[in-house]
């Protein structure tokens, strides 16, 4: 098996002496965050977390993207939640890509390293604290879940992408392929987080338009990205998120793997009401 690789972000400022030209944009149909922005100065902190600070690269937008957030946390050691989510209706997913994180669901501990992954569905009892010597790094995806009749709620589980065997997509020999932590055909989840791959020279070969939003972050290696009618170079540690319909497509540049966390909206019917004025 290969050894992967998570981007980790840096922190820290830039010198005086730098450029403050940079990648970082935000249309009407997508935004994309360079790794560069991804500094001290614009991190938060969150109620109930201890020794823990927090870059949101996405959050519920109106007319923009309007069903997730993501977070990206950084945890000193020591620190940690024992109350992380403050709503009950909020599923979440945890993807650790530096450090070692200790996870509590309902009493049990586990452990989760670089590639550790768990689901932890809306009213989960669940905390984390990073009992280690170095800073844990892990990207946290924040949705209201959409409750079915007849569709009971996931289960929590915990699980690493090192154990899990990527799925080609169809007629591209394993050039582009995709770790799948949900089974897809599962309708009682309604949002996938998952992992994309794509081997040097490999592309998305049509511009993909479709209703689910879209949170890329880029955990490794670099690719030219089509976001609606421009063309942008995207690299580890880069964040792109699109809003519904935004035509997208890309070419992994080399000279190794393109790999992206990814976050998409799922298996629900349209919402018919969303926009209806108030009477």
């Amino acid at each position: 098996m290969r050894t992967r690789t998570y981007h980790v972000p840096p922190g820290g400022h830039p010198a005086q002496t730098e450029l403050l030209s940079d990648r970082a944009v935000f249309t009407e149909a997508y935004a994309v965050i360079p790794k560069g922005v991804v500094r001290d100065i614009v991190t938060s902190y969150l109620p109930h977390w201890d020794k823990t600070r927090v870059w949101v690269l996405a959050r519920p937008l109106s007319g923009f993207a309007e069903t997730f957030s993501h977070y990206l946390m950084e945890v000193a050691p020591g620190g940690g939640s024992k109350a992380p989510e403050p709503d009950p209706e909020a599923q979440g997913a945890l993807f650790v890509v530096g450090g070692e994180l200790t996870l509590v669901i309902a009493g049990a501990e586990h452990v989760l390293r670089p590639g550790g992954f768990a689901y932890l569905p809306p009213g989960c009892s669940w905390g984390v604290r990073n009992a280690g010597a170095s800073p844990a790094h892990f990207h946290w995806i924040r949705k209201l879940y959409q409750r079915v009749a007849g569709l009971a709620v996931p289960e929590a589980f915990v699980t690493n992408e090192n154990d899990i065997a990527p799925i080609p997509m169809p007629d591209t020999d394993g050039r582009w392929a995709t770790t799948r932590f949900v089974d897809p055909t599962d309708l009682r989840h309604d949002m996938h987080v998952t992992i994309v791959t794509f081997e040097p020279g490999a592309s998305i070969p049509f511009a993909e338009t479709h209703v689910m939003e879209h949170g890329l972050y880029v955990l490794e290696g670099k690719a030219v990205y089509r976001l609606n009618q421009d063309w942008v170079e995207v690299e580890a540690g880069d964040y792109m998120w699109l809003r519904a319909f935004c035509p997208q497509a890309c070419y992994a540049g080399g000279p190794g793997r393109f790999r992206y966390l990814l976050y998409k909206d799922v298996n629900r019917h349209m919402d018919l009401r969303a926009l209806r004025p108030a009477t």
